[in-house]
Formats: C-alpha cells, structure tokens, sequence
C-alpha cells in the first residue's frame, strides 16, 4: 500500500542518488536550487569536515534563474564566492 500511496502523490520509492559535489579549498559544493512558481532559487549545501564532525551550512540567495541549469551553476559560484570570503566563519 504505500508504494501506491507513493506512486499516487508522485513520490518515488527509491530516492535518487545523491550528486557528487565539487569541491573548492577543502568545502564540498552540493549545489541544490530551489524551483519557486517558474523559476529557479540559488541555492546549495556547503560542508566541510573538522576531524570527525562535518560542518553545513545552507546558502539560500534571493537571486533566480529562469533555467535549472543556469541556476545550479550560479549556485555554485556563489557558493565559492562565499567560501572565499569567509572561509571556515562561514560555519558560525
């Protein structure tokens, strides 16, 4: 039952992979923007390891793309622009 459930509201029953991130002085990029009406919100997931804990940090822009790809690649540059800037205060 709850695979129909699942297949009814437009779930998938197996999840997808997860993307590989890229990487820029020592952060792991996950670039992940957000669909809003019909266009597209920057937005990723910035990790880092410190020994054995992994720091995260959501970046959410109010700049959109018009386009999912254009709007993952902008995520990506700010993600890095924001690394640079910071570095690992981004995590405080």
């Amino acid at each position: 039952m709850p695979s129909f459930l699942s297949r009814l509201f437009g779930k998938s029953a197996d999840p997808a992979p997860a993307a590989e991130p890229i990487l820029h002085n020592d952060f792991r990029i996950f670039p992940d923007p957000i669909k809003e009406g019909g266009v597209f919100r920057i937005a990723a997931r910035v990790e880092k390891t410190f020994g054995d804990t992994v720091k995260t940090h959501q970046l959410i822009r109010a700049d959109t793309r018009s386009t999912q790809d254009e709007a993952t690649e902008a995520s990506i540059a700010k993600a890095k622009q924001a690394i640079d800037q910071l570095g690992d205060t981004l995590f405080t």
